[in-house]
């Protein structure tokens, strides 16, 4: 494995540990040329799931740009890279519990949208505005109401 700051081949296992039911191992590795610990995952490679867009259009599906838009919509957010990390193992996890060759655009920003709203509120809302294209005030004011009202009525408990 090549580290990802200096690019160098020459790396140890530090620790190993399966998550997501056993269907994922976890490596932590250390670069043994400039000490950078990083981790790594190893799954059985599958027959590729492609995702239908709202065009029409079939690409292959891409675990990195799930986890790239959630990276996005938590910048400057208190969002450890860990938590997103798991939750996009929650996400891949569920798509490929749901469909087995194609898998619509939609249920994975729904599926995303859905962890977000458990991380952050804020980057929920973020992601959400980009996701659903919001044209105006209103529809971003009603993608809030329901948050808001939940919020009210955890307060008067």
């Amino acid at each position: 494995m090549r580290c990802p700051h200096c690019k160098q081949d020459n790396d140890r296992v530090v620790d190993s540990r399966l998550t997501n039911e056993g269907a994922v191992i976890r490596r932590r590795r250390e670069c043994l040329d400039c000490f950078l610990r990083y981790t790594t995952y190893e799954r059985v490679e599958e027959t590729p799931l492609r995702v239908i867009k709202k065009s029409g259009e079939r690409v292959r599906f891409d675990r990195e740009r799930i986890l790239s838009g959630m990276i996005l919509a938590c910048e400057k957010l208190p969002v450890s890279i860990e938590l997103l990390e798991r939750a996009t193992l929650v996400i891949e996890s569920k798509i490929h519990e749901g469909y087995d060759r194609e898998v619509p655009s939609t249920v994975i920003g729904s599926l995303v949208m859905e962890e977000l709203r458990l991380l952050d509120p804020v980057a929920y809302v973020r992601f959400a505005s980009v996701y659903r294209e919001f044209r105006d005030i209103q529809q971003f004011l009603d993608e809030l109401r329901p948050m808001l009202e939940s919020g009210s009525e955890e307060g008067s408990v």
